[in-house]
């Protein structure tokens, strides 16, 4: 046998070494994609014919008299608003605030204070009503201007109404405070409001001393969501984005916040002294006899 026969066989008959498995290297985590932003609104700088009494010019931000810019929400995509509330369909909203708008009406009838009193006084309204609501309220003679009715309402497309976000709340009881007033702030349903909105997703757009230069209205509430994450709230979120990061809503301004922190509780009042018992007082007089 040759060596070169020798040599083959023995290589055929040495053991194989055990195969060594290439390291399983795991696949890199996915990042879930962001979602969509909601879409934007158009910033409109250019001169509007308003009320067929002028050319007004909104500013840099796209304001105009303090107000901000909204789309008109389409009539077929809104829905009507709890009848009890809103009895007729006089009030139709977006279907995303529905659930929690029952949640907060149904609360509110735990309280008997304001129990069955809620009411609707506006919700969505078209940039054609809004026109009429606007000019209208106008003096016919030019003695009021575009700013000064603009103090107490939006020009037609720059109504947050527009959205189908929000409500104008009133109540059944009244006391002498018509709808859309200040004092509804201190009626029962103005105070509920203010004390328990927020925890359904409500805020007050429009709070007292608001830097925005616009009334005071406590009746006015847009929904946002209870939480960013909430079923619409992110839409509804990024329509009033430009407002909200200027001029925050009640409650999320840093003097309310410092205004409904939980306060510390006062300190116990010391126990009043007790009186020390008087001494007991000795008879005097003669010693009895015994």
């Amino acid at each position: 046998m040759s060596a070169a026969l020798v040599l083959a066989l023995a290589a055929c008959s040495a053991p194989k070494p055990a195969s060594v498995e290439a390291p399983v290297v795991p696949a890199p985590a996915q990042t879930p994609a962001p979602a969509a932003p909601p879409p934007a609104v158009a910033v409109n700088r250019a001169p509007i014919a308003l009320c067929d009494r002028g050319i007004v010019q909104p500013g840099p931000d796209g304001r105009l008299f303090n107000h901000f810019p909204y789309p008109d929400t389409v009539e077929t995509a809104l829905i009507p608003a709890p009848e009890e509330f809103a009895p007729g369909g006089s009030c139709r909203i977006h279907p995303a605030m529905l659930a929690d708008l029952q949640a907060l009406l149904a609360r509110a009838n735990q309280d008997p204070a304001i129990a069955g009193k809620l009411r609707a006084v506006s919700c969505h309204r078209s940039v054609r009503l809004q026109r009429q609501t606007f000019c209208g309220g106008i003096n016919p003679d030019g003695s009021s201007s575009f700013r000064e009715r603009a103090w107490a309402s939006a020009p037609p497309g720059f109504s947050e109404h527009a959205t189908g976000y929000v409500v104008d709340f009133g109540t059944r009881d009244r006391g002498g405070c018509p709808d859309a007033e200040a004092c509804f702030a201190a009626t029962p349903a103005g105070r509920w409001l203010i004390a328990n909105a927020a925890e359904f997703g409500f805020e007050q757009s429009f709070p007292a001393g608001n830097k925005q230069q616009v009334k005071w209205e406590p009746w006015h509430w847009r929904w946002v969501g209870r939480t960013p994450n909430a079923p619409g709230a992110a839409t509804a979120r990024g329509v009033f984005a430009p407002a909200a990061a200027r001029f925050p809503a009640y409650p999320n301004r840093p003097e309310d916040k410092r205004l409904l922190a939980p306060r510390p509780a006062a300190p116990a009042a010391p126990a009043p002294k007790q009186p020390a018992a008087p001494a007991p007082v000795q008879a005097t007089g003669p010693t009895p006899q015994g």
